[in-house]
């Protein structure tokens, strides 16, 4: 098997993780929840962040390769609106 053969192999196996889908500000009850959806997205942002950093780590290893993120500046928390008590 030649390289390419086992980094390709290796990128089967091992999928790049994919972002979590954001919010609609719609979905957000504005109520001040503990838990907002936004902090819930906020959370799996960071589970995604530490898994994609893992993954590039694993791939730049077997390709040789520097890692190369997604843009972040897509993926930030908005802004929340709580509603006044």
């Amino acid at each position: 098997m030649t390289a390419d053969e086992a980094a390709r192999h290796t990128a089967d196996d091992d999928p790049c993780p994919t972002p979590p889908t954001r919010p609609d500000p719609d979905e957000c009850c504005h109520s001040g929840c503990d838990t907002c959806i936004f902090d819930l997205y906020e959370d799996e942002l960071t589970r995604y962040r530490t898994a994609l950093a893992a993954w590039e780590a694993r791939h730049a290893k077997t390709s040789g390769h520097a890692p190369v993120s997604t843009p972040t500046n897509k993926l930030r928390k908005p802004q929340k609106s709580r509603a006044k008590r």
